[in-house]
């Protein structure tokens, strides 16, 4: 298996449209996203590149290497800028993400537990850690 690249950069056009600041990825169709000001079109554009890239990865689709900017055409009003992603930190930070998981207990035991004031999340992730042995 191919080392995954951790370092991303690619070009995006930003655009305004009616009150909104647009971003589209030439390289990436369907990579879209806005913001209201040029600080949020910004920030929304690098989560928008992380998210689509860590997707990619996970379904293993090829990643297309960005086009140099000296290649791209930008229609009259619209702005080229590079974004850049940290792939190693985003694959780390969704690796320890908290997710929400519902579980079925007896009614006794969840009575006894808040109760006896339990944090029902720490005693099921201490077991599966213990049942895992991680």
């Amino acid at each position: 298996m191919a080392a995954k690249k951790d370092l991303r950069i690619y070009p995006a056009v930003f655009f305004h449209d009616d009150d909104a600041i647009c971003v589209e990825f030439p390289d990436l169709p369907g990579c879209v996203t806005f913001g209201e000001t040029m600080e949020e079109a910004l920030e929304s554009a690098k989560e928008a590149l992380e998210g689509f890239l860590y997707g990619m990865e996970q379904d293993d689709d090829p990643i297309p290497p960005p086009t140099p900017f000296d290649k791209i055409a930008v229609e009259k009003g619209g702005v080229l800028m590079a974004i850049a992603v940290r792939m190693d930190i985003v694959r780390e930070e969704e690796a320890h993400r908290s997710i929400t998981k519902s579980v079925t207990i007896p009614a006794y035991l969840n009575k006894l537990g808040i109760e006896n004031n339990l944090n029902f999340s720490s005693i099921l992730q201490e077991g599966l850690k213990e049942r895992l042995g991680v």
